[in-house]
Parts: structure tokens; C-alpha cells; sequence
């Protein structure tokens, strides 16, 4: 097996140049980085990454953690970190993890973290983040860069959607306790209400589950509301099928709004459709994460929030 003193023998340089062009090709000169990784190629050498990441002080390790594994909103988003992971030579690992001392000895072990929907106080999540360079997501803290999906003026264009259609009472199914995102959906939805004149209930908190769907359905119906907006899709789809049990026909008696795939298969018309880019999230995220972790510094504005647009459809 070829050695890292055999490729700088071929290539004509000493090994720590060679080190150095393998693990940071932009430190070094055009040319001699052409020479050396032809050297490696002739010689069938691969570079250990993992031994040249703990050179250099770091594990090559990056945790996205998310608060459960219920709640299949967490899944694209972490599809498109991974993604991004991958093109920055970082292993990513999936962890389940809420409170400060997991978080705490996990962030021990990897270069960085993205805390998706993070539960706990500002200050817990600043602790965090006082470790390691930490990215949020759907969550916003003073002081730690984080991208957030804009779900709360997409419920609001909802609403006042329902509204327009007709729909005078309109209920709103709340997500999980702690939720950071759900006062705002919550807010969004009441001041879309008032401008349009219809009447809001709001139900909950609920876990974002299925189940949950089902245990709200009664409540709902006892409003005598028409539109339901709920917090995530898995409570979208506990609702439908709880009210067709009930013999409420969705959409006919009583719209749902849930994410296109669900409103597509239904194939109704005039149920609204809110559609987060979860890969875009991750991508975003990593991204973040990735600029702190290359230049070994803080990013420019280490508060830096952005936020995503979320699509709003009506299924014809």
C-alpha cells in the first residue's frame, strides 16, 4: 500500500507539502498541487481524512440533533444537510437529544452542530452554542446564526384564503408545548382572522403526530368549524381520517389544509397546501455551518437569521 512518503518521492516534493496539498489543496500552488495528486493517482494513494481532520484539531464529525423522530418534517431537511455535508468532506450523525447535558456531551465529540427545532430556553440553546459553532433551525436565538422556514405568514395567507372562499369559522390545531414556531403560526392565523372577518378557534398544544390528529378531531367538530389549519401534516392526516369515521367528508363538510402531496391525492379542489423546502433548510444550515467550520472563525454576523420563503398552493 502507497505511503505518503512514496507520493512525495514521485512527485519530488517533501512530505509535508504533500500533506498539506492533499488536506488543503487551496494552500498550495496550482502546479504543484497537479503534480502531487497525479503522484497519488499513479500510485493508487488514498488520503486518511480522518487522521488528517485530527491533525489538524478537528474529528470531521458534524451532529444534526432534533428534538424526535415522530415528527417527519425533521426528515428532508435532514436529507439536505447530509447532502451538503457530503461536498464538505464532513460525516454528519443524526442524534436525538433535548436537554443541555446530552447536548453538551455530544457537542464534546464533533466539530459542530445544527440543532433542528431545539427545545429549552434561549439561554440553553446559548450554551450550547458557547461549546461549539452551533446553527438552528426553525428557531431563532440572539446571537447564534439560524434558518427558519416563514410558516407563519404562509398559515396567515391561509387563512385569509379559507376566508375569501367562504369559510367563516376556522380552527387552528397548535403544535407541540415549547414549540418556538407555533406562537408565530398561532399569531399569524388570529391576525389573518380579523382582517377577514371570520372566527378563529385555536386548539392545542399538540405533539406533531398522527395520533394527535385523531385525539383533536372531536373538539374540532364541536366548534362547528368548516377549515381546519393544523400545525404539521401528521395532524392534518389523524383529523381526515377520524372525521371520515365520523361520516365528514373532507373536503365536501370540512377542508383540511396539509402539505401537496396529501392535498394531490385527495384530488378535491380548494384545499390549501403549504409546502416547506426541508432540503433547502438543511443545505442552508450546513452551509452556515460549514463557512464557520473552513475559515476556523466566526461568521461575519454571528447572529445571522435567514428566511426561507414557504409556498402556498390551492389544489383545482
Amino acid at each position: 500500500m502507497a505511503t505518503l512518503a512514496d507520493v512525495a518521492s514521485l512527485a519530488g516534493y517533501n512530505k509535508s507539502t504533500v500533506s498539506r496539498a492533499l488536506a488543503r489543496p487551496e494552500m498550495v500552488a496550482p502546479e504543484t498541487l497537479t503534480r502531487i495528486l497525479a503522484a497519488a493517482d499513479q500510485l493508487g494513494y488514498v488520503l486518511n481524512r480522518t487522521a488528517s481532520q485530527l491533525a489538524r484539531g478537528r474529528t470531521g464529525l458534524a451532529a444534526f440533533v432534533v428534538p424526535t423522530l415522530e415528527n417527519a418534517f425533521f426528515a428532508p431537511i435532514i436529507g439536505g444537510a447530509q447532502a451538503r455535508a457530503a461536498e464538505s468532506d464532513l460525516h454528519l450523525t443524526v442524534t436525538v437529544a433535548s436537554d443541555v447535558t446530552a447536548l453538551e456531551r455530544l457537542a464534546a465529540q464533533v466539530d459542530g452542530l445544527i440543532l433542528a427545532a431545539p427545545r429549552g430556553t434561549d439561554a440553553d440553546v446559548t450554551t450550547i452554542g458557547a461549546i461549539k459553532p452551533t446553527v438552528l433551525v426553525d428557531r431563532e436565538v440572539p446571537g447564534l446564526p439560524s434558518v427558519v422556514a416563514d410558516t407563519a405568514t404562509a398559515i396567515g395567507a391561509v387563512v385569509e384564503g379559507l376566508a375569501v372562499r367562504g369559510h367563516r369559522r376556522i380552527a387552528y390545531i397548535g403544535g407541540p408545548p415549547g414549540s418556538w414556531q407555533d406562537p408565530g403560526r398561532e399569531a399569524a392565523a388570529r391576525n389573518a382572522a380579523a382582517r377577514s372577518g371570520a372566527e378563529l378557534t385555536v386548539h392545542g398544544p399538540f405533539p406533531a403526530t398522527f395520533a394527535a390528529g385523531v385525539a383533536a378531531a372531536d373538539e374540532v367538530l364541536a366548534t362547528g368549524a368548516t377549515a381546519v389549519v393544523p400545525y404539521a401534516t401528521a395532524l392534518a392526516l389523524g383529523l381526515m381520517l377520524t372525521f371520515r369515521g365520523r361520516d365528514v367528508h373532507v373536503p365536501d363538510d370540512i377542508v383540511v389544509s396539509a402539505e401537496t402531496t396529501v392535498t394531490h391525492a385527495l384530488g378535491a379542489p380548494g384545499i390549501p397546501a403549504i409546502d416547506v423546502d426541508g432540503e433547502g433548510l438543511g443545505r442552508t444550515a450546513m452551509d452556515l455551518l460549514t463557512t464557520t467550520l473552513l475559515t476556523t472563525a466566526l461568521l461575519t454576523d454571528p447572529g445571522e437569521r435567514r428566511r426561507l420563503p414557504v409556498k402556498v398552493t390551492w389544489s383545482r
